[in-house]
Parts: structure tokens; sequence; C-alpha cells
């Protein structure tokens, strides 16, 4: 039963981590695509991308922190699996 739920939680957490990676990567691509449309002088457009940067770092914080979160409980399942195993 501990070792499902751990096995359990450390699935989510993988799935936050592609998560994190792709978001991460999407913020790279939106960055340089504002590099290049300032170069272009492209300030609508600019604006634009900065407002998705702006969103799509908010939805970064909050993964990373729920990534915070899954990992501290795959440390207590872990723990209450070790503690099971040694009493």
């Amino acid at each position: 039963m501990i070792q499902q739920r751990f096995n359990e939680l450390v699935t989510e957490q993988l799935e936050t981590m592609d998560k994190l990676l792709y978001l991460q990567s999407e913020i790279e691509r939106c960055q340089e695509l504002e590099e290049e449309l300032l170069q272009l002088q492209e300030m609508t457009k600019v604006e634009s991308i900065k407002r998705e940067i702006a969103s799509k770092k908010k939805e970064l914080k909050e993964i990373q922190n729920m990534f915070q979160r899954q990992t501290d409980e795959v440390i207590r399942s872990y723990q209450k699996e070790q503690d099971s195993v040694t009493t």
C-alpha cells in the first residue's frame, strides 16, 4: 500500500517535471521571439509577447511550487515506507 502510493507520487512528479521542462522551453522560445521583434521594432507585438512571457513565468512558478509539494510528499511517503520496514 505504501509502496503503491510512493510510486503514484513519483509518477505525478515526473509528469510535473515534464510540464516544467515544456514551460521553460516555451519561455525561452518567447524570449527569442521578443528579441527578434525588438530588433524589427514591432512594439505592439513586443508587448503581446511580453504578456505571454509573464503569463508563462507565472504558470512556471505555480508548477515549481507544485513540484516542491510533490517532492515533500514523496519524501514523507518514502520515510513512512522505511519506518514500516524497520518496525
